[in-house]
C-alpha cells in the first residue's frame, strides 16, 4: 500500500469519526471508556477526538507535515515492526505514535494502556474497517518480543525499565515532562481565561498541561483567579475534588503558605510538576534570569505557554492541548526516527 493510500484512509477515518460524534455508537463508547477510567469524562473524550480529527486527520495538515520528509524514505519494501507502549493519562494519547508508524510504512505492534484501551481499540478497529488492508500495518499485542524498534511512554520509573529492556534495539523512550506558563503581568482577562484551559483540561493529567506559572516579582493573582472562575465546576468531579481536599488539608495541617479560590491551590515552589488541583508558581526578576532557568530545565519541559515574543517556541494561551502533527512529544521527531531505521 502506497503512502498516498494510507494518507487517504486516515483522512477517511477523520471524516468517519466526525460523523459518528453524537451517535448512540459513540455515546456507548464514551460510557465504556468512563467505566474503565473515571478520569475520562465525556467532555475530555470528545475534546481529544475533535483535536485528533482537526489537527491529525486533516488532509491539508497531513500534506504539510509529510512534505517535510524525503518521499523516497516512505517507499520501503522491508517494513520494521515497531513496538508502541502507549500511555493512558489522557484519552487517545497514543494515537500520534500509531499514526506516524503506519504513515512511515512500518508495522505497529500496539500495546495500549489498560486505562485507554477502550478508545484506542475502537479507533484501530475503525481504521481497519475502512480498508481491511490496514490490518497488515497494525496489531494490538500484549507482548513486544517481535519488535525491531520501540516507542515507549511512561513515568520516570517505567522509562528506566524501558531503557534496560529495550537497550539492544533502536528506541524512543519518554519519561515525565510537564508544561509551564510565563506571565509578564500585562495579560488581559481573555488571555488568563484561556490559560485556564491549559491548566484544567484533562484535569491537568497531561504532559502538555500547565503545572507551574512563572510570574514577575510582586505579581498579584486577583485577576488570574477571577479570569479562571468559570472552571469552578471542576470540583464536581469526585476524583479531582478528592485531590483538592487532600492537598488543602496537607497545607493547612503543615501551615504551608498557599492561596485558595475554592478549586485551585496556588503555592510558591521551586518544583515543576505540581499535584492535581495545585498550581506552583515562581517569581522572576528579569527576562535574562528567566531564560537561563528555561534553558537549564528544557529537558523537563514539554510546552511553554506564553504570548511574550521573547520566549522561544512558546504556544499561545489556551493552545497547549492542541498540538500540531509536527509538535512531537519530548521534541523528538518520531517520523524522522522511523524513516531512518536501518
Amino acid at each position: 500500500m502506497k503512502l498516498e493510500e494510507r494518507k487517504v484512509i486516515f483522512c477517511q477515518l477523520g471524516e468517519r469519526l466526525s460523523a459518528k460524534i453524537g451517535t448512540e455508537e459513540v455515546d456507548n463508547l464514551i460510557r465504556r471508556a468512563k467505566n474503565k477510567n473515571a478520569w475520562f469524562t465525556e467532555d475530555n473524550i470528545l475534546m481529544s477526538l475533535n483535536e485528533i480529527i482537526r489537527n491529525f486527520l486533516n488532509k491539508e495538515k497531513l500534506d504539510s507535515f509529510l512534505e517535510q520528509y524525503n518521499e523516497e524514505l516512505f517507499k520501503t519494501d522491508s517494513p520494521k515492526k515497531i513496538g508502541i507502549v502507549a500511555a493512558g493519562n489522557i484519552p487517545l494519547v497514543g494515537f500520534h505514535d500509531l499514526l506516524t508508524v503506519i504513515l512511515s510504512g512500518n508495522i505497529a505492534l500496539f500495546k495500549p494502556s489498560s486505562t485507554d484501551e477502550v478508545l484506542m481499540n475502537y479507533v484501530i478497529e475503525e481504521l481497519i474497517s475502512i480498508d481491511p488492508a490496514m490490518s497488515a500495518f497494525v496489531e494490538v499485542v500484549e507482548r513486544l518480543n517481535a519488535a525491531d524498534a520501540f516507542i515507549a511512554t511512561g513515568s520516570n520509573n517505567s522509562s528506566r525499565y524501558f531503557e534496560y529492556y529495550f537497550s539492544s534495539k533502536p528506541s524512543i523512550i519518554r519519561s515525565n515532562r510537564t508544561s509551564i506558563a510565563v506571565l509578564d503581568g500585562n495579560e488581559d482577562r481573555i488571555q488568563l481565561g484561556n490559560l485556564g484551559n491549559d491548566i484544567f483540561c484533562y484535569f491537568g493529567l497531561g504532559c502538555r498541561n500547565v503545572s507551574k506559572l512563572f510570574v514577575p516579582k510582586g505579581y498579584t493573582f486577583d485577576k488570574f483567579y477571577e479570569s479562571i472562575e468559570y472552571w469552578n465546576t471542576i470540583r464536581m468531579h469526585h476524583k479531582y475534588n478528592n485531590n483538592y481536599d487532600y492537598n488543602k488539608s496537607i497545607y493547612l495541617v503543615n501551615m504551608a503558605q498557599h492561596l485558595d479560590n475554592g478549586f485551585l491551590l496556588l503555592r510558591e515552589d521551586q518544583g515543576l510538576s505540581s499535584p492535581i488541583s495545585v498550581l506552583y508558581y515562581q517569581q522572576y526578576e528579569s527576562p535574562a534570569e528567566l531564560n537561563t532557568y528555561l534553558e537549564e530545565h528544557k529537558d523537563q519541559l514539554q510546552a511553554i505557554v506564553s504570548e511574550n515574543v521573547k520566549i522561544e517556541n512558546a504556544v499561545g494561551f489556551g493552545k497547549s492541548q492542541s498540538p500540531e502533527l509536527g509538535q512531537f512529544a519530548d521534541n523528538v521527531d518520531t517520523m524522522a526516527f522511523l524513516l531512518n531505521l536501518a
